[in-house]
This record gives C-alpha cells, sequence and structure tokens, in this order.
C-alpha cells in the first residue's frame, strides 16, 4: 500500500508540472500568434537552451551521506546573462524548473532588463534539515555548479525556502573557487545577499512592494484609491507579507490569509504586523492567530473581496477554484500561480489578472540594481532604490495597461507580447549564429 501511495503521489507531482509547462507553453503560443513571430524564432524560444541535472553527496550531522537532487535550466540568453532563483522544495524537478526558467526570460525582458531566463534548486523539504546541513547542500550544489553560473553568464537569486543567508554561503563557496586576485570581483554572481555581504538596502521587500504598486496603478487607472478595499493574500511569506504590509498602509483591509497550516478569516480585518509577528514567533505558522477565525482551506478563495492576491506556489486557481472567486482583480505575486483553465473562467467572469511576469517583477529589478551596485562598487540608500523600483515599474506597467487596451486582449498576452517582440528584434538584428 506504501508503494502504490508514494507510486499515485510522484504521478501527481508528474501531472501537475507538465501541467505549468502546458501553462507557459500555451501563454507564449497565444502571444506569439497575436504578434506573427517568426516560426524560427518562435522554434528557438519554444526550448530550452541548457538544462543541468545533478546528483551530490553531502555528509549529515550523524555522520550519515545523503545523495541531493539539483537543477538548473537556463531558457534563454539572447538579452543578457541567464537570470533566476534556486528554491528548495520537494517539488522541484526538471519540468517545474523549465517552466520557472521560461517565465524569467519573459519576465526579464518586459522589466528591459540586460538578462535572459534561468530557474533551479534542490529537490528537498529544508524543514528536514539543521542550519549546518543546509548551509553543506548549498556549498557543495554551488560547488558542483560552479563552471555553470558565473557573473556575466547565469547569476541565481533567492526564490521559495531560500533566503539572503542562502545567497551568501553561494557566494562564497563560488569566490573561493576564483584566483585569489579575481575573488572580489565576482560578488555579484548571485544576488539577494545580505547588505553586510554586497546586498541591496530593500531587496527584501521588493516583490511584494511590486506587486503593491501594480494593484495601485491598476486602481488608479479607474480612478480609484486602495482606501477600504478589502483583500486576500495566498502565501504569508516575503512576498505576501510585504504587499499586504504596503496596501494596508494605503487604507486597504486584510480579511483573509492562507498559508500552508491553515487558512483565517475576519472580516472586519486582520492587522497585518500582528499576523507577522504572531507568525515569526510561531515558526512561520499562522495558524492559530488569535484575532480571526479559522476557514476551510477550500473556502478561502470564496472570500468575498476586491482584491485576490495569490503568492504562494503555482496552479493554485484552477477550473476548480476559479468559479468561487469574487475578487475584481487577481494580483499575481507567484509564479504561475493561474493555470490556463482557471484563468479562461477568471477572464468569463470580467476579473482582470495582473500577469505574474509584471505584477512580481519588482524582485528581479531589484536583483538588477544590485548586480549594478556590486559591478560599480556602490551603495544605493533605501530610498533611492524603492524610488527607482517605482520608476521602473509604472512604466512597465503602463506598456502593459496600454498595450492590453489598445489591441483589445487581456493584460497576460499583452506583457508576453511586449517581451517576446523585445527578444524577437535582438534575433533579427544578430542573426543566427554561423
Amino acid at each position: 500500500m506504501e508503494i502504490m501511495t508514494e507510486e499515485l503521489n510522484s504521478k501527481t507531482k508528474n501531472i501537475l508540472k507538465r501541467g505549468m509547462m502546458d501553462n507557459v507553453m500555451e501563454q507564449f503560443n497565444r502571444a506569439a500568434n497575436h504578434i506573427h513571430l517568426n516560426p524560427n524564432i518562435r522554434k528557438i524560444l519554444s526550448i530550452t537552451n541548457n538544462e543541468l541535472v545533478i546528483h551530490f553527496p553531502v555528509k549529515m550531522d550523524n555522520g550519515d551521506v545523503e545523495i541531493f537532487r539539483g537543477y538548473r535550466v537556463q531558457h534563454n540568453n539572447a538579452l543578457g546573462p541567464y537570470k533566476g532563483g534556486l528554491r528548495y522544495h520537494p517539488t522541484v524537478d526538471i519540468d517545474a524548473a523549465r517552466a520557472l526558467a521560461m517565465w524569467m526570460t519573459w519576465k526579464t525582458s518586459l522589466a528591459g532588463l540586460p538578462y535572459g531566463g534561468g530557474k533551479g534548486g534542490i529537490q528537498l523539504d529544508p524543514s528536514k534539515y539543521s542550519q549546518g546541513e543546509l548551509e553543506r547542500i548549498t556549498r557543495r550544489f554551488t560547488f558542483a555548479l560552479a563552471d555553470n553560473i558565473g557573473p556575466e553568464h547565469d547569476i541565481p537569486a533567492p526564490d521559495l525556502n531560500t533566503n539572503s543567508q542562502t545567497m551568501a554561503w553561494i557566494a562564497d563557496t563560488y569566490m573561493s573557487t576564483r584566483p585569489p586576485a579575481e575573488r572580489s570581483a565576482n560578488q555579484h554572481v548571485v544576488t539577494g545577499k545580505p547588505i553586510e555581504s554586497g546586498g541591496l538596502e530593500g531587496r527584501d521587500r521588493a516583490t511584494g512592494f511590486g506587486v503593491y504598486l501594480n494593484i495601485k496603478f491598476w486602481l488608479n487607472s479607474k480612478n480609484e484609491t486602495l482606501q477600504g478595499k478589502r483583500f486576500i493574500v495566498q502565501g504569508f511569506g516575503n512576498v505576501g507579507y510585504w504587499a499586504a504590509y504596503f496596501l494596508e498602509q494605503e487604507g486597504a483591509k486584510l480579511v483573509a490569509v492562507q498559508d500552508v497550516f491553515g487558512s483565517l478569516y475576519n472580516p472586519e480585518g486582520i492587522q497585518v504586523e500582528k499576523l507577522y509577528n504572531y507568525s515569526t514567533s510561531n515558526k512561520g505558522n499562522i495558524a492559530g492567530f488569535p484575532e480571526a477565525s479559522i476557514i476551510d482551506k477550500h473556502d478561502f478563495f470564496g472570500v468575498d473581496c476586491d482584491i485576490c492576491i495569490p503568492a504562494a506556489l503555482g496552479n493554485q486557481i484552477t477550473k476548480e477554484s476559479a468559479p468561487n472567486i469574487k475578487a475584481r482583480l487577481v494580483a499575481e505575486g507567484a509564479n504561475g500561480p493561474t493555470d490556463v483553465e482557471g484563468e479562461k473562467i477568471l477572464l468569463a467572469k470580467g476579473i482582470t489578472i495582473i500577469p505574474d511576469i509584471l505584477c512580481n517583477s519588482g524582485g528581479v529589478i531589484a536583483s538588477y540594481f544590485e548586480w549594478l551596485q556590486n559591478r560599480s562598487g556602490d551603495m544605493w540608500p533605501i530610498d533611492e532604490v524603492m524610488d527607482k523600483l517605482e520608476k521602473k515599474l509604472k512604466n512597465s506597467f503602463d506598456k502593459v495597461y496600454e498595450y492590453a487596451k489598445n489591441e483589445g486582449i487581456d493584460m497576460r498576452t499583452a506583457a508576453y507580447c511586449i517581451a517576446i517582440t523585445r527578444i524577437e528584434k535582438a534575433y533579427v538584428q544578430r542573426g543566427i549564429f554561423p
């Protein structure tokens, strides 16, 4: 029975990941058809450039050796070095990495950055390992990857279950493999580092800040403000917390929140900072927060609200959950939270979707700022960072919003059209080697 259960879980996971890849390809093809993409360039962008699967041994605290499987997929670098996060999660596999790497290519292109797209990670549950074990796992993975990443080639960043500490270990390990005279020149091999190790002021809140700004820009386009708007957030990690924090600062009200531990609801509003402090003291667990009631996880997306922010994993808004959504606006804080069938239902209901490659692009834009800061040996104050971030996000939002309105299409297709057209121009201008 145990073996059969494992096989069923494995099949379920593979179906889910194939779904992610199907989603990104359908989104790509829809936009490619709209702009009449050159068929030869369509062939190039439909596949990844490089895919690495690495098996590596690490000694555990008890002396046993465990073998881990890591991935790095490099989708496209027509516009610049590959850029994208490393995640530590049991669902990490090659199909997920492919889909996420493609999304990064469109995201960096849409933001006007000199980057391509990459993604990867390690298939593990980090909660099952000590801090020392996670450090050894990270350093050993970095050593195995060292010839395939670099500050002008492929630049990883934090993602699901990785953070600034993870990036500090990667940077230190990578720099240690370089000749002594070159070490300090390789600090920008990763972004999302601690401030003391070359990180950027404000990088921690950049993605959530971008989600908040995109919501604000959309409401402004309707001559509305955030005052009194009710919102729900799925995922109360870095992105969900900061998006909720900034929304609350402008008068919006958090009425429901969901994470892996449970779902909370309070129609009068949940105070973001109180929930954050409770979660922090409870090992990231929101369950049991005394100022909200528990609701069934299947009822979360059906909560009455104005704005829905999926900021957890992919494929959360599906044909099963989409009909329940009452929000006017879905702002995608996560990567790929809405599958193709779910999106069709939302659009048919007249619900606007701010797509992930626009909505959560604040993180990669801030990563670009950190990369520039390291290259020039400069240090930017947080006010300057947030100002630069807002200007760049506003420029991206305006382009997508106007394109969608002028072409009579949804915002996701508009964002893809803009992103793919930029890459197409690069290929047309440079040609194909040889």
